[in-house]
């Protein structure tokens, strides 16, 4: 997979994949959901309860509950690839999280999403993630 499509597309999937990251980082349920496909799908198989999360809704409302947990998550993702056909597109995704959790542990997560997107109204939006932990400490 390289990057691949029209460079207005893959510029817009770009900005999608760093404003997830901005909208996690200043805790914004509002802006990070307006991100996801209202028929979208989550999945964080490393962590438990986390394997399988459908619709918007559950989507968020399953992050709002889990950000509880985390008072600092400084989450910077990098787009490593992207293939646009159309109103929809494959990608990779890298994160490099800094986070604090609930009883002041401080650890760095680095991951991997496995992405398809959706054009719709004109703006691309997230159909598909799927997370995957590629070291943490």
């Amino acid at each position: 997979m390289a990057f691949t499509g029209p460079a207005e597309d893959r510029l817009a999937i770009q900005e999608l994949v760093a404003a997830y990251g901005d909208a996690v980082t200043r805790r914004s349920a509002e802006e990070w959901g307006a991100l996801w496909a209202e028929d979208g799908f989550w999945s964080m198989p490393d962590f438990e309860g986390w394997e399988r999360m459908e619709g918007r809704d559950t989507i968020v409302s399953t992050w709002v509950a889990a950000m509880e947990n985390y008072p600092l998550n400084v989450n910077i993702a990098t787009l490593g690839a992207v293939t646009v056909n159309g109103n929809a597109a494959t990608g990779r995704a890298y994160t490099s999280e800094l986070v604090t959790d609930a009883t002041g542990a401080t650890y760095r997560v680095t991951g991997r999403y496995d992405d398809d997107y959706v054009k719709r109204g004109g703006r691309w939006l997230f159909q598909r993630r799927v997370f995957k932990v590629l070291h943490s400490g």
